[in-house]
């Protein structure tokens, strides 16, 4: 009686049963498995098989084999399942969470190409007096078009809520702007707020309409006082103004965030790009800065820098960090060691 030769092989692929034709190599397994062969490494009995030997190895009965490839971890989740970050202050919407000054820089020039490499939507600008000697000098808005970034007058260098007052019914007589930042100063040696003054005139300011972000001392009851006066932002300093100590008080400004129902930024005190980071991974909405940047050897680099750690610190935050721990813990088991 003649034998039956069989017309399939029962091979073990990664595990599984598989059965491929009778004389297949390793190459026309793995264009059976739809795999591209320069991206995958094959084993067979034990024994790889180079890369450059698959059409020339032929398989048998009961082979086993396992074919790898590289591989990242965790779940290979990529950037773009994750819906777009944005913000919102007073009805208005932005995607960077940066805010950059408009001082200190060498030219109008440098100031605009930091404000670019930032990507920051929002700038703040000084009210200052026309140069009458100069009515053609070049002007902030030949550089940074305020069609397409949002300028927020500040009342910077004003010791008074009257000072502070006055100086923004001048921004929004000359610009028609609304949203505006307020900070009314207590000394010259500190810059810190005089929260009085600052109380004051952000409830004048929202009366007229005003849709007031305000700068503040980090204390949490502050914040809140702001807020139910018409603050649409309340933003704690870091450290002193131009400073760059960093972050000094991460415990009030997480209990600010903690307990406000508008936004949080904080506002000064920012030195280098881990500051920033600091400061989103605190739950803050935004960050403020100028020094920092204008100062920088590099104002370009470093602001590319601060848009970078702002977007890493929220993306940490909203990630949620692991909890600290008192000892060691390993990454690998320890069971299971050869």
């Amino acid at each position: 009686m003649a034998l039956v030769m069989s017309v399939e092989l029962n091979l073990t692929v990664n595990g599984e049963m598989r059965r491929v034709p009778a004389g297949s190599c390793l190459a026309d397994l793995v264009h059976l498995l739809e795999l591209n062969p320069a991206k995958v490494a094959v084993e067979r009995n034990g024994s790889i098989a180079p890369r450059a030997t698959l059409a020339d190895v032929i398989l048998a009965e009961g082979d086993i084999l396992e074919i790898v490839h590289f591989v990242g971890g965790g779940q290979g989740v990529v950037a773009d399942v994750w819906p777009k970050d944005t913000w919102t202050v007073a009805g208005r919407t932005f995607s960077s969470r940066l805010i950059v000054g408009t001082g200190k820089y060498k030219d109008f020039a440098q100031n605009a190409a930091a404000v670019e490499a930032s990507g920051a939507e929002i700038v703040t600008v000084a009210v200052r007096r026309v140069n009458v000697s100069d009515p053609k000098a070049p002007m902030l808005t030949d550089f940074i078009d305020p069609k397409k970034i949002t300028y927020l007058p500040n009342t910077a260098g004003c010791f008074t809520a009257d000072d502070a007052i006055r100086t923004l019914r001048l921004a929004r007589e000359a610009g028609g702007w609304d949203l505006v930042k307020l900070e009314v100063l207590g000394e010259a040696r500190t810059l810190y707020p005089d929260m009085r003054e600052t109380l004051k005139a952000t409830e004048i300011l929202a009366k007229e309409g005003f849709l007031p972000m305000v700068y503040c001392v980090d204390d949490p009851i502050a914040a809140k006082q702001l807020e139910q006066a018409g603050a649409v932002a309340v933003m704690p300093l870091g450290a002193p103004i131009g400073s760059g100590l960093g972050i000094q008080n991460r415990v009030t400004i997480r209990l600010i965030v903690e307990g406000a129902s508008v936004p949080v930024l904080v506002d000064a005190g920012v030195g280098t790009a881990s500051d920033a980071a600091v400061a989103m991974e605190l739950g803050c909405d935004g960050v403020l800065m100028n020094t920092a940047i204008a100062e920088a050897k590099d104002p370009i680099r470093m602001a590319l820098a601060m848009r970078q750690a702002v977007e890493a610190g929220r993306n940490a935050y909203l990630s949620g960090r692991m909890g600290l721990r008192k000892y060691a813990d390993p990454s690998s088991p320890l069971a299971g060691l050869i």
